[in-house]
């Protein structure tokens, strides 16, 4: 059976769908929770429905960690659909970083050989059809910079999950070191 359905974050209102027992896709918030649904659902093809229990506990596991709480959301079985083999390495990359950390699209394009690759890999992150599961959020610019971030709220959106991870990003604290990453002067 495929599904969707909503569920409530320190975000707002997120969604995931599923085949079975496998996640099929998932949806930061939109402007509104109908958006997220009406996208979430034309995107899948699912019709909103009650999820099954190894969905239940993603969506328990997602929830404590954008709540606060370190989850290891490796475990969640997911269908990466019709995602290329490139794109494919790069979420496997990507999964790989543990809550509270962060990597360059650089140090991914290095770990699969290329340096170069910088600017693919930031394209795949782009299409991530599992945010949160595939933590693209974790990902930074050369220099550790916040940029490109395609979830509604853009750049602010990914800034405020790594504030809820607990991150570093940037040099150690300074003089503004412990005011919230959105109210300190640029670098």
């Amino acid at each position: 059976m495929t599904g969707y359905c909503l569920f409530d974050t320190a975000l707002g209102a997120c969604g995931i769908a599923w085949r079975g027992e496998t996640v099929i896709a998932t949806r930061l918030p939109d402007e509104t929770r109908e958006e997220t649904a009406r996208r979430l659902g034309a995107r899948t093809g699912a019709g909103a429905a009650p999820p099954p229990a190894a969905i239940r506990a993603a969506i328990d596991a997602i929830t404590a960690l954008l709540d606060g709480t370190p989850r290891d959301l490796s475990g969640i079985a997911c269908d990466l659909g019709e995602s290329d083999p490139f794109s494919a390495e790069v979420y496997a990359r990507a999964r790989a970083i543990p809550p509270g950390e962060t990597v360059t699209y650089g140090d991914i394009a290095l770990e699969m050989r290329d340096k170069r690759l910088a600017q693919r890999v930031g394209q795949a992150l782009g299409r991530n059809p599992l945010p949160i599961i595939v933590p693209c959020h974790r990902v930074l610019g050369a220099d550790g910079k916040l940029v490109g971030f395609s979830a509604h709220g853009g750049v602010a959106m990914k800034l405020r999950m790594l504030e809820i991870e607990g991150a570093e990003i940037g040099p150690g604290p300074g003089l503004f070191g412990d005011l919230p990453l959105a109210m300190r002067p640029p670098h």
